[in-house]
């Protein structure tokens, strides 16, 4: 199972393993307090991409079939996933605010189809 979660919140076992999916580093957050197995900055929308969407919901389902595009090109950045996935419980870790509109959101969609 894939889960979704702010990297604010408290780690549960139940998360399995963690990987942050953001291009930057969370805002306030030290890394020693973010229990993951790793960061992966390469698996998050370009900078292009992530500034052109802005946490914009109307631009969302446009966002979407961006970030499908460059998943698609770069299966190297997110094949560690689906290889936990295998094993267990993972959780991909964001630091929006907003809880439907985020790429963590947008990735979990797409792995599931993978």
């Amino acid at each position: 199972m894939i889960k979704t979660k702010r990297v604010y919140e408290k780690a549960e076992t139940s998360d399995g393993t963690r990987f942050l999916v953001e291009r930057l580093w969370p805002r306030g957050m030290k890394k020693e307090a973010v229990k993951m197995k790793a960061w992966l900055k390469e698996v998050a929308p370009s900078a292009d991409l992530r500034n052109w969407f802005a946490h914009d919901p109307l631009k969302w389902q446009e966002f979407e079939k961006r970030y499908r595009a460059e998943l698609k090109a770069n299966p190297d950045a997110w094949t560690p996933i689906l290889q936990a996935a295998k094993r267990g419980n993972v959780t991909l870790l964001y630091s929006a605010h907003d809880t439907e509109h985020n790429n963590a959101i947008a990735l979990k969609r797409f792995l599931e189809k993978q």
